[in-house]
């Protein structure tokens, strides 16, 4: 889709200098629960990209028509060894290359001044066969066995027809290091979007404790990436996480924080988590650290990607 006055590439989106900061949808997962749809089993929102496509292409929808610019593809759980524990691993390639499509038809859908992109969404090892660990990268992997077993899953995605790649939540060292080595491999645009938290000193850390200036360094070194930034965390945590990766890289930054509840991933349910979360209210904030892309990620709704929307069109 080409809109007069808007850019179709997405790199020349990302760095057209002076332009409002381009809208990411909200939670996909936690939203397709909203609409009703079961997503507490083993393969969460992938379950319905196998069972129920046409839910997964209404919910980008809506967060199209509440503003979004980019549909993140339901695709952040979909992994050979993930389908495996479900006898499904056959169904990878074809479920991928769903994702994409059906991102691709909701952003065609309905009338739109601005453009609109499909990101294609890569999930840590940790959504897959790690059980949970995304959110403390205790992988016990390699760097290099990590590349391996992303590998077939991003060549199946880049060939998909996205408009980027967004490797998610990606809470490990070893993972980044992994992901920049085939992100050199990649012809569409990549951003790096890492799991963070504060550790006991109140530093801004990755999941596994790493300090976010050393994969800053590792992200500003590699010459691979087009964006980097923060998901899945609170919003002051992301704030004080753009500022340094914004001092660090100076690269173009994503922030698409959740809701400020957290996941206990042994219960399957969400708790309720930190204060002062509250993501259209802390827009100028964000942009102020330098945030080009800004979102939500889970329990983040398409009314407050409208409430983004509003921020940023006042800012």
């Amino acid at each position: 889709m080409h809109i007069p006055n808007h850019p179709s590439n997405f790199r020349d989106a990302l760095r057209a200098e002076g332009s409002p900061p381009i809208i990411l949808d909200g939670g996909l997962g936690t939203h397709l629960a909203d609409r009703g749809n079961d997503v507490t089993g083993h393969l969460w929102s992938a379950q319905i990209l196998m069972d129920r496509p046409e839910e997964v292409r209404a919910a980008h929808q809506d967060f199209f028509a509440a503003g979004a610019q980019v549909a993140t593809t339901c695709s952040y759980q979909v992994s050979y060894d993930g389908l495996a524990q479900v006898g499904s691993e056959q169904k990878m390639e074809q479920m991928l290359r769903t994702s994409v499509r059906l991102a691709r038809e909701a952003s065609s859908a309905g009338r739109t001044d601005t453009a609109r992109w499909v990101a294609a969404s890569v999930g840590p090892y940790g959504a897959g066969p790690g059980a949970g660990t995304e959110y403390d990268g205790a992988y016990r992997k390699t760097a290099s066995e990590l590349a391996n077993w992303h590998r077939k899953r991003l060549e199946i995605l880049a060939d998909a027809g996205a408009d980027l790649v967004i490797f998610e939540t990606v809470p490990s060292l070893a993972e980044a290091e992994a992901l920049t080595v085939l992100a050199r491999e990649l012809q569409l645009p990549a951003l790096l979007s890492l799991a963070v938290r504060a550790d006991d000193q109140g530093r801004v850390v990755l999941g596994d404790g790493t300090d976010l200036r050393v994969v800053a360094g590792i992200v500003q070194e590699s010459g691979v990436w087009d964006a980097v930034g923060v998901n899945c965390c609170p919003v002051p945590q992301a704030v004080a996480a753009l500022q340094i990766l914004g001092e660090e890289t100076g690269l173009p930054l994503s922030a698409y924080p959740n809701s400020g509840e957290i996941w206990d991933h042994e219960a399957r349910v969400w708790v309720p988590g930190t204060e002062g979360s509250d993501l259209p209210g802390a827009v100028p904030e964000l942009v102020a650290a330098g945030a080009r892309l800004i979102g939500g990620c889970c329990q983040v709704t398409p009314g407050q990607i409208t409430r983004v929307r509003e921020a940023i069109q006042l800012g």
